[in-house]
């Protein structure tokens, strides 16, 4: 399958994923560990008739659409979960056009303020994808968020609708989905690019047997509507948000439809919701390649790098390994190691600059004719563990949300007359991003959604948080979004990487929990 990247996640491999991978060529242990249990009691549900429910308590913020007062007037029910934190499920209509008929149950986690005397509320939270899970990233508060956050909010974390633990859309089998991923991510002949659309295909019509309904409602505008609901449910006049990567699109759709109702919001590593599916992946593939020549340069600069002595002979090296592997798999530990694996687990690796010295460890023994540790890179990108067993549906639900989102791609038949830009953009990289155009061109579900530009005028300060060398969410974007939402701040990290709060910049972390904390909003632009 095309190396389709998901806007990005806070955090691609998780925490600690570097001394785990360095820790395999000793033990032979996968990436992952087993990881925490989500909530249990994921299914949905029929809504309760008005008369069976009691009368609603005042709904914070005011009015709420037509049909919906009951939803926006519940109460969240908190456990225990996972020793130190807390569980609630929030209720929601699957379809807001027909809020009495079936509703699905949200998961929530809540990381309550270590600091209840200076309680300012609670923080929502969300780490992107489209897929990633809000309760995991909120389990993780003390990595992702600094302390000063994490004193005064509860941090919460909410999977969005068909994520996670909230009714997960399920669309091929574990089996399947790895065979797409290890596929040809630049098919050459006609015959390797009919197969690669037949698995965007099956993907679709997989998701759409396992829940019609869920299917077709899995969009980030309504996910939107779905924050509104939980800012009520948790009892807030207006919501506190921090959104990473994709979570971005959450967040500004939600300043979009609910401007009066937006506190204080932090978009970081901003997407653009203004780019088309195209003019997204090229700006997208640009990124990688600028991460690339970045990573390079850092090995270059160090002295002795086993790459080559200049950056431009360092990417022909890597551009060789990828090359060699199209038709000659590397072996592995875990079997062989497709280019298309090769591909995620070097692109994988480029989100943060701690796991550069184990990419460096990888490309070496790749070099070398070894691919277990790009294998493992790989994995951890995909969230697999080397047998093979997916830990999330992150990227079932990254195609659903996407394809909804974007009702807008190319046809595998016109994939030909965009690669000459693609291959501009990106010599290392720009082939195999193109033929991710087509993945939602057959989907089954026709939204007529499309990316549009928002003029969000309403709404008070929002602080946009962008990376100058951001291969996931390229800075431009942010600087895009911040034009979009009239009065906000833009705050850009000079420096590597996904995201740019909590990744080792000061001057980052001070403008966000000053913002966050007491409320300050930079009288202009930040530049860190």
């Amino acid at each position: 399958m095309t190396a389709s990247r998901t806007r990005g996640v806070a955090a691609v491999l998780p925490l600690g994923a570097v001394l785990t991978v360095l820790a395999v060529l000793v033990s032979g242990c996968g990436l992952f560990g087993a990881g925490g249990s989500s909530p249990a009691g994921q299914g949905s549900t029929r809504s309760p008739t008005p008369s069976s429910r009691p009368a609603p308590a005042p709904v914070p913020g005011g009015p709420v659409p037509a049909g919906l007062a009951s939803y926006y007037a519940q109460r969240l029910h908190w456990t225990s979960c996972r020793d130190t934190f807390e569980c609630a499920r929030l209720r929601v209509p699957l379809d807001y056009a027909r809020p009495g008929g079936r509703s699905i149950r949200l998961a929530l986690l809540k990381a309550p303020a270590l600091d209840p005397a200076r309680r300012l509320g609670s923080m929502v939270v969300d780490p992107g994808g489209p897929g990633a899970s809000g309760v995991d990233y909120a389990a993780g508060a003390t990595t992702s968020f600094g302390r000063p956050l994490r004193e005064v909010y509860d941090v919460v974390g909410l999977d969005p609708r068909g994520v996670g633990a909230s009714s997960p859309i399920d669309c091929v089998s574990d089996a399947r989905l790895s065979r797409m991923f290890a596929y040809d991510p630049d098919p050459d002949t006609a015959a390797e690019r009919r197969t690669l659309d037949g698995m965007y295909r099956a993907l679709g019509r997989g998701c759409l047997r396992h829940d019609p309904a869920l299917t077709r409602h899995m969009s980030t505008a309504e996910v939107a509507r779905d924050l509104d609901i939980l800012r009520s449910a948790l009892g807030d006049r207006r919501l506190t948000y921090f959104g990473a990567s994709y979570g971005t699109e959450i967040g500004a759709a939600y300043a979009a439809r609910f401007p009066r109702r937006v506190g204080r919001m932090v978009l970081d590593g901003a997407v653009d919701p203004s780019a088309s599916s195209l003019e997204f992946d090229l700006v997208q593939a640009r990124g990688f390649e600028r991460a690339l020549r970045s990573y390079v340069g850092a090995c270059v600069a160090a002295g002795s790098c086993f790459l080559g002595g200049s950056v431009d002979a360092g990417v022909r090296r890597v551009q060789g390994l990828l090359a060699a592997t199209e038709d000659r798999p590397l072996p592995s530990r875990y079997g062989p190691v497709t280019k298309g694996m090769v591909d995620l687990g070097v692109t994988g690796a480029l989100y943060s600059t701690a796991y550069w010295p184990v990419l460096d460890r990888a490309i070496q023994q790749g070099l070398a004719g070894d691919g277990t540790l790009l294998q493992l890179l790989a994995d951890g990108y995909l969230r697999r563990d080397p047998d093979g067993r997916f830990q999330s549906n992150l990227f079932e639900a990254y195609f659903a949300v996407t394809c909804l989102d974007e009702d807008d791609g190319v046809s595998m038949a016109e994939v030909h007359r965009y690669v000459p830009r693609f291959e501009r953009a990106s010599p290392t990289f720009g082939r195999m991003s193109a033929y991710a155009l087509p993945m939602c061109h057959d989907w089954p579900v026709r939204s007529g959604q499309t990316a549009h530009r928002l003029d969000v005028t309403k709404a008070p300060p929002i602080l946009v948080v962008g990376t100058t060398r951001d291969p996931a969410t390229p800075l431009v974007w942010a600087q895009s979004l911040s034009r979009q939402l009239h009065g906000s701040v833009l705050v850009t990290r000079d420096g590597d990487g996904h995201t740019g709060y909590h990744q080792g910049s000061p001057c980052v972390d001070n403008a966000v929990e000053d913002y966050l904390v007491k409320g300050t909003v930079p009288s202009k632009d930040v530049s860190c």
